[in-house]
């Protein structure tokens, strides 16, 4: 237990979270390509022909991870945003402010995926149900955590509790997602793989490639997150000793 609160207060050391971020980063991204050129290849080239939907169902393979990660990085946020705003941390702001756009970007492949798939799937691009409703609030939240961080530029401590207050809030629109299809008359299915209720998909051929897939996004979240955490604290720490040591040992290598 003493290790672990060791850890955390290390952890929450910008100068050694940067160090420990450039550390494993590369290693995240070997595994992130690795993970996805097999869960690609698997999916599209070696999983079994779907019955009903035939080849189109393959995209799920590219939907439902990105779906899966676009509430799970809010989740991380969200988490961040509380120990920004309750106890200002510098590492969990950078977290927090490095998750935005790359869960931005997976909402926004999971919107477009989905729209792909519900044309053969439903007969229509969009529905405005509660499901794909609350998905696009997601988005908006994302766009929402940066954008009144950019507007509050001149203050960046400032700007961090008031993008952390909106990702706190934001946290409710999670649950509202993940139980909208049962809560509301919807067109869109249930969850695919539930701890609880079992998964729909039975064939171990097409389970398999979604749930490499699934890890190997979350790779490539702690690669981005690690790169553009690194940024965020080199800007925001700029004036800082550590920074300008860091910098000139960049310079001399």
């Amino acid at each position: 237990m003493n290790r672990l609160v060791k850890l955390y207060h290390q952890m929450g050391s910008p100068p050694f979270f940067y160090r420990v971020c450039g550390l494993f980063a590369p290693w995240f991204l070997i595994l992130a390509l690795a993970l996805t050129a097999w869960g690609l290849i698997d999916g599209l080239f070696y999983a079994p022909i779907d019955y009903q939907m035939k080849d189109a169902y393959r995209i799920i393979f590219v939907h439902v991870p990105a779906a899966w990660m676009s509430l799970f990085i809010y989740l991380a946020m969200g988490i961040a945003g509380i120990m920004a705003y309750v106890w200002r941390m510098k590492v969990a702001e950078a977290v927090m402010m490095a998750s935005a756009p790359i869960g931005a970007a997976f909402t926004v492949i999971s919107l477009a995926t989905g729209m792909l798939w519900g044309k053969p799937m439903w007969g229509t691009y969009w529905d405005w149900d509660a499901r794909m409703t609350s998905q696009l609030i997601l988005l908006f939240l994302y766009i929402g955590v940066m954008a009144i961080y950019a507007s509050y530029s001149q203050d960046t401590r400032k700007a961090a509790r008031m993008a952390a207050l909106v990702a706190i809030i934001g946290i409710i629109n999670l649950v509202i997602i993940r139980y909208s299809v049962y809560w509301w008359s919807s067109i869109h299915q249930g969850a695919s793989i539930s701890m609880t209720e079992g998964s729909s998909i039975r064939d171990w051929d097409m389970l398999r490639p979604l749930l490499v897939m699934a890890i190997a996004t979350k790779f490539y979240y702690l690669y981005s997150l690690c790169q553009r955490a690194r940024v965020f604290l080199l800007e925001t720490e700029k004036n800082k000793q550590w920074v300008h040591k860091t910098l000139q040992e960049k310079t001399h290598a």
